[in-house]
């Protein structure tokens, strides 16, 4: 009798397409919302930089929110290495300081400039590092702080939530453009 093998391995990579990582950044924004997002990463990073204390929050919701950031940190990954800059460029047009938020203009007249950025100084592992840490941190009581800067991640994923946003409508108006 011949042994049927079942691959479990991960097949991401190469049979995907093209804006795989847009595909992921749509699903995460489709469970998540934005502010939500901004909110819940800057009350993680409030609990574990103080000593003593412990989030409120259910533990699960912080856990899923652990691994949502986890597939959002790949998704930017794959949309810094892979995608073309020339697809979400928009025209130069004067912006409010309101609508940039941490973007600076440049970044937001092409928001791959911010993933790209963020991945030559940091690789996935240290971003993973992070937000494991801070969760650690956050949910529990501990007299130690974290023996690194964290400041630093935490601006550039808060500056990759606005810029994954930001091309994700972009990309919206450009499809509703071409139905039109």
């Amino acid at each position: 009798m011949k042994k049927i093998r079942t691959d479990f391995q991960s097949r991401l990579g190469k049979s995907h397409k093209k804006y795989f990582g847009l595909q992921m950044m749509e699903t995460y924004f489709q469970l998540n919302d934005l502010t939500a997002s901004k909110e819940q990463l800057n009350s993680i990073m409030n609990y574990a930089l103080k000593r003593n204390s412990r989030i409120q929050e259910d533990p699960s919701v912080i856990l899923h929110f652990h691994q949502a950031m986890r597939s959002f940190i790949r998704a930017g990954y794959v949309i810094a290495v892979k995608e073309k800059k020339s697809t979400f460029n928009t025209p130069l047009e004067e912006v409010s300081p309101s609508v940039l938020g941490l973007l600076s203009e440049k970044e937001y007249h092409n928001p791959l400039l911010v993933f790209k950025k963020a991945f030559t100084e940091y690789s996935i592992q240290e971003f993973d590092y992070f937000i494991s840490g801070m969760v650690y941190l956050s949910l529990g009581v501990y007299d130690n702080l974290p023996e690194r800067n964290m400041i630093n991640p935490y601006i550039h994923l808060i500056k990759m939530l606005d810029a994954a946003y930001l091309l994700l409508e972009r990309k919206k108006q450009n499809k509703k453009n071409l139905d039109q």
